[in-house]
């Protein structure tokens, strides 16, 4: 038995997504060492839930993807099943800010209280898909270990709930109300081993499910960067500027965290200042509409490479990361970051690499910290440096996949 499977809501060649990025890196990289399948839906736009997709295998770059029909029970009804589970949320999110929750963990590790509009919530997303989970709770012994990751969906669930014994989860999780749902109990204390990306997000872990926890240790992920695009053709096709802050991800406003208020003071603050704000991804919110600010929309990682090289500075904005591989990416091409200190996985970057990022705490802050780095090339130089040794020490792929491949046997052993 040497075939191993992760489970992610979508895979393909023009997949978008911290988590299916994140899939495809580790999956493509076991390849030869193991049989790598991805269990996954159909679906390819997140907001729409259609199952655009074929069913059935296909092969991409010698991962076997199988792909499985979404199929929600009642998905209009998803809003109202949240809100009645939400009593459970905030209940733990309260004994979680008074420093009660891991005590309690203690005395009631698994918790049940509004359980049937938690199911129904997940029963109701538009990644639910009761063939995928049936294939695993009947396939489950072909596999070494498996692998789902980001527990935002009904996923992580369902693969720990038929498949604990061999189940490695990979939570991405963040500081948000996702976290603190009832059944999650159910999965971060009954499955084989969790791979966080962190010690921040580790930290987060063990505050909410306590020491019940199941075994855990630090997994993370490496990067790749594509090979650069030709820079005359691209900043040709997108109107790029001489100098930028960049922005890369999904344009919404769970990510963006107030930037375009932030970065229209620094301008108005600064008259001087010839930078103007980048952003690169999807848009999924109403584009803020400025002289200063220009949208690329998706772009490929080879002109993805070239406009972050160019880039000034690189802005993270987001509060809610597990990891970040903008960031690594980034530092790893020497970039200085400028990162939202209310996000502990950020703040955490920021402390371990020695400043090679540095972290803001509100508008005002923004505004001095941006100024800093604008303004100083040596200061740009010096936390470029930083960060390419900071992502080398921590983030090599030799260290990440040692790491994987010890879980992956420890879990296959417990099962042989």
């Amino acid at each position: 038995m040497n075939k191993i499977a992760f489970v992610v809501v979508r895979y393909g060649k023009d997949i978008n997504g911290g988590a299916e990025f994140h899939c495809k890196m580790l999956a493509e990289r076991l390849v030869g060492k193991y049989q790598v399948e991805v269990l996954t839906t159909c679906v390819k736009n997140y907001v729409t839930g259609d199952n655009e997709f074929p069913e059935g295998e296909e092969n991409i770059n010698g991962v076997i993807v199988r792909r499985f029909k979404a199929a929600p029970i009642n998905k209009e009804k998803i809003y109202s099943y949240m809100r009645g589970a939400k009593r459970a949320r905030k209940l733990r999110k309260f004994l979680y800010q008074t420093y009660l929750l891991p005590l309690v963990s203690l005395f009631f590790p698994i918790w049940t209280y509004r359980r049937k509009y938690e199911i129904n919530a997940l029963n109701s997303n538009v990644f639910y898909s009761p063939a995928l989970f049936s294939f695993i709770k009947e396939h489950k012994k072909e596999y070494r270990a498996i692998i789902p990751i980001s527990l935002d969906y009904p996923q992580v669930y369902y693969t720990a709930l038929y498949a604990p014994e061999r189940t490695l989860v990979i939570p991405t999780m963040h500081y948000h109300s996702v976290s603190f749902r009832s059944i999650l109990t159910n999965v971060f204390t009954k499955v084989a081993y969790i791979g966080f990306n962190t010690k921040a997000e580790e930290k987060l872990g063990k505050r909410i499910f306590g020491p019940a926890m199941s075994r855990h240790g630090i997994i993370s992920v490496g990067i790749d960067v594509a090979s650069p695009a030709d820079w005359t053709i691209t900043t040709a096709k997108y109107q790029l500027p001489p100098e930028y802050l960049l922005y890369v991800g999904r344009i919404d406003r769970n990510k963006l965290h107030h930037i375009f208020d932030y970065f229209t003071t620094y301008k108005e603050t600064y008259k001087d200042s010839k930078l103007k704000l980048v952003m690169v991804g999807g848009l999924f919110t109403e584009p803020f509409v400025h002289p200063d600010i220009i949208y690329t929309g998706f772009v490929d990682e080879h002109e993805k490479t070239a406009i972050i090289q160019h880039a000034k500075i690189v802005v993270n904005p987001s509060k809610y990361e597990s990891l970040s591989l903008i960031l690594l990416e980034a530092m790893s091409m020497k970039k200085a970051m400028l990162v939202n200190g209310l996000c502990n996985v950020l703040k955490e970057h920021c402390k371990k690499s020695k400043h090679a990022a540095l972290a803001y705490f509100s508008k005002q802050d923004f505004i001095k910290k941006l100024h800093k780095i604008d303004s100083s090339e040596k200061l740009r130089i010096q936390m470029g440096e930083k960060g390419a040794s900071y992502v080398q020490k921590n983030y090599n792929w030799d260290l990440i996949l040692q790491r994987l491949t010890n879980c992956i046997e420890y879990i296959g052993k417990k099962n042989d």
